[in-house]
């Protein structure tokens, strides 16, 4: 096991201590339909607005790629960083029919 992995042991006094991993399963990825996706319109510093998907429960890397098929359906920018979807602009609609398109349960948040 790498050092990178045991955070918050730095030295035991202990021989007989055995670093513990906390081993979290990976989540599955859940099915489009039980998905219950939010669109948010959040506004970033000056005149900069991004279009936010969250709550989408499943693993990092089919998180990743219903981003770049957003992006890619929505002919913009933007990231997939703590959980979340940025797309830049506002695409609320755009996301939103495609998401609905592809089965998934969706609807805007936010004022």
């Amino acid at each position: 096991m790498s050092k990178k992995n045991r955070s918050g042991v730095v030295y035991s006094t202990n021989p007989d201590f055995q670093y513990q991993a906390d081993n979290m399963p990976d989540v599955d990825t859940l099915a489009p339909a039980q998905q219950n996706l939010k669109i948010w319109l959040v506004k970033l510093g000056g005149s900069k607005v991004v279009t936010a998907v969250r709550e989408f429960i499943g693993t990092d890397a089919d998180l990743a790629d219903l981003g770049k098929q957003l992006k890619a359906a929505c002919g913009t920018g933007g990231s997939v960083k703590d959980g979340e979807i940025l797309i830049q602009g506002d695409h609320r609609d755009k996301v939103l029919t495609w998401l609905t398109g592809k089965g998934y349960k969706a609807k805007k948040a936010g004022g």
